[in-house]
This record gives structure tokens, sequence and C-alpha cells, in this order.
């Protein structure tokens, strides 16, 4: 009997490591094929700031290292953010067999637009907020100031941005999920719209540079987003298991 009931949870542990080893190769293998693109990849990342500093300014490390490993750092977090359908994929064909086959059919196209969200807001943060972010905090210098951003100071700063930007962009299927679980109805949403309205631009102020662009061009696209959600939930709505 003791035998018949450890059974299952030993298949699920050895499913669960066979998994994560996948995962593990996976941002190995990506890993290894960007490794000697690293000082392109941090010029790359680098090229938003390089770009508003005045004449004169530049880049600096105050680490006798961070010029060998911070390019290294950036490269590792590349690989996982790249590898990151493969991840969820992993992730999906450990859970599926749990699932309902009406649950596999929609969780699904969540998971891939989750994706495809994460990595929009990280595109329009490196396009859209970063020129704007740095070109109002490197003119708002006071005079004599020389601007010198260490650069493992800075890939802590945008690292930050991006992760703030992709969960951000998260929202249509955080929504979509509380809606689905019946958290929360579209209704009750649609009444409260005032309030995500300022929630929206409250959380731009926190986690953007203090200026009211940047704040703003993470206010707007949340509260869309949120809109967003709340049309798709419809489709989600009582095909509860």
């Amino acid at each position: 009997m003791i035998v018949d009931d450890t059974q299952p949870l030993i298949s699920h542990l050895i499913e669960l490591r066979k998994r994560l080893l996948y995962c593990i190769l996976s941002v190995l293998v990506v890993f290894l094929a960007l490794i000697y693109f690293a000082n392109d990849i941090y010029q790359l990342i680098s090229a938003p700031l390089i770009k508003q500093l005045p004449a004169g300014a530049s880049m600096i490390a105050t680490d006798v290292a961070s010029p060998f490993f911070t390019p290294i750092k950036l490269t590792i977090i590349v690989s996982v953010f790249v590898s990151a359908p493969l991840l969820l994929y992993q992730v999906w064909a450990f859970v599926a067999p749990a699932l309902y086959k009406h649950e596999r059919r929609l969780i699904m196209p969540l998971l891939f637009s989750s994706t495809l969200l994460f990595y929009a807001g990280m595109a329009f943060s490196y396009f859209i907020v970063f020129p704007l972010a740095f070109s109002f905090l490197a003119h708002t210098a006071p005079l004599g100031v020389l601007i010198a951003t260490d650069i493992n100071n800075y890939l802590d700063f945008v690292m930050a941005l991006f992760m703030a930007f992709g969960v951000s962009f998260e929202v249509p299927v955080a929504i979509v999920l509380l809606c689905w679980s019946g958290v929360v109805t579209q209704e009750d949403l649609c009444k409260n719209r005032p309030y995500v309205l300022v929630g929206a631009f409250v959380i731009g102020m926190l986690l953007t540079p203090p200026d009211v662009f940047s704040q703003t061009l993470l206010a707007i696209p949340m509260y869309l987003l949120f809109e967003i959600g709340i049309f798709f939930a419809r489709f989600y709505v009582g095909i509860r298991a």
C-alpha cells in the first residue's frame, strides 16, 4: 500500500526533474550561442543612454572586473529572456496532464499571449521610454556635473525597467485569469475604470524615472491593456471546470 501511494509522487518528481533539466539546457545552449557577442549585446543595451550623453561624457567601470563580468551577466539574462518560450513550454508540458481538455485549449493562448506581451513591454521600454527618460535625466544634470554612469549600475537600472514594463504588459492575462477564476467579474471591473486609471498613473510614477513623460508612457498602455483584458475575458467566463 505504501508503494502504491508513493509511486505517483516519485513519477511526478522524475518528470519535474526532466523538465528542469530541459530548461537549464535550453538556457545554456542559448548562452553558448550568444557569449561571443556579449560586448555587442551590451553596446546595444547601452545605446539609448550613450546617444543622450553630452560631448565628452562616457560610461565607466568602477570595478576592475566589471568590463568582463557585466557583459557576461547581461548575456545570461538575455539567454533566459530568449529561452522564455521554451521554458514556458516545459511548464506547460508538466502541468498539462492535470488539466481538463477545455482548460488545455484555453491555457495555450494565455501562455502564448503572455510571452508576446512580455516581449512587447520590453521593446516598448527600449524604443520609446529609454530615449525619453535618458534625455530628460541627461539634460537635468547640474551645471558642471559630468555624467559618467557605471556600466554595472546601468545594467541593473535597465533590467529593472525591462522587468517593470514586461510585467506591466501582462495586465490582459491577469484580467482574464481573474475573471476566469471568478475572483472578479467584468461588470465589477467596468464600474471601477476611474480607479484603475488613477492606479495606472500611480504605478507609472513608482516604476519609472521621475519625469511625467515616462510615467505617462507606462500608465496609458497599462490602461489600454486593461480594456483589452476586459474584452477577451468574456471568452473565458463561464468555461471554468
